[in-house]
């Protein structure tokens, strides 16, 4: 069975409402890419656009999606040369398109990066805390009973296959948490004004080491690739069961 390519995209961009979210100007959310038979037989959901990610997408005819959190363009209006070209060149030459969400993934309130991982933590009274260029990014929820920030990182470990890095400016005990996927280090100083005690997300900067310190809060850096994992997987499920379409989850940690 395979969709209409179009119709597929389509749901998508209403679904994520990839038009309304705000991003950053070279994440082009949306489908970036499309294939020659302007079909779907199979969904591949990766974390990245990346030649590792293209090159081991099997090859069996089929007409692929390949859904990604990180998309082809972030680089910026250039020349279709080099490793624009090859992995462009790679799409095309096996039937492939590929779309992308970056943020409108991160923030969605069913398959969201921030969302499911509350959820995994089992967060009560999970809400938005922390806001991007005027919408909600940020989920923030209570830990019963409070769990010990070792403790914490260990599940965060298991549960994403990570090592994390705890900054341990915070209580021993963690009970209000916040989260925000991916590379947001630096917003640590908005955990603190909304009264969290424990900041999670996948990355920062060296100065934000003493952001947390001196502001008193336990940030757990578990990794901007591993932190999100779990979007694109639930969004390529989701997009199965509404179209009948199998979907894979090609995994390239990147230690990052």
């Amino acid at each position: 069975m395979a969709a209409v390519l179009g119709t597929l995209t389509d749901y998508l961009d209403a679904y994520l409402r990839v038009r309304e979210v705000p991003d950053e100007p070279n994440a082009v959310n949306g489908l970036q890419v499309e294939n020659a038979s302007g079909r779907v037989a199979r969904i591949v959901a990766a974390v990245d656009a990346s030649q590792l990610t293209i090159d081991a997408i099997r090859q069996d005819g089929e007409p692929v999606l390949l859904l990604v959190h990180h998309g082809l363009l972030w680089d910026g209006n250039v020349a279709l040369t080099g490793r624009r070209y090859r992995r462009v060149r790679a799409l095309l030459e096996r039937d492939i398109a590929l779309y992308s969400a970056h943020i409108p993934l991160d923030v969605h309130p069913e398959v969201g990066n921030n969302v499911l991982l509350a959820r995994a933590l089992e967060l009560g009274s999970p809400e938005p805390y922390d806001v991007y260029c005027g919408i909600s990014i940020g989920i923030q929820g209570t830990l019963d009973p409070p769990t010990p920030r070792e403790a914490l990182v260990a599940q965060i470990d298991k549960l994403l296959a990570t090592e994390s890095r705890l900054l341990p400016g915070g209580p021993a005990l963690c009970r209000r948490i916040g989260i925000i996927s991916g590379g947001a280090g630096g917003r640590i100083s908005a955990a603190q004004s909304a009264g969290l005690d424990t900041y999670l997300t996948g990355e920062g900067a060296h100065h934000t080491y003493f952001d947390a310190m001196e502001l008193g809060v336990n940030a757990i850096y578990a990794g901007h690739y591993a932190t999100e994992t779990l979007g694109v997987k639930a969004l390529a499920a989701h997009l199965s069961t509404r179209f009948g379409i199998p979907w894979e989850f090609q995994d390239h940690p990147t230690g990052l």
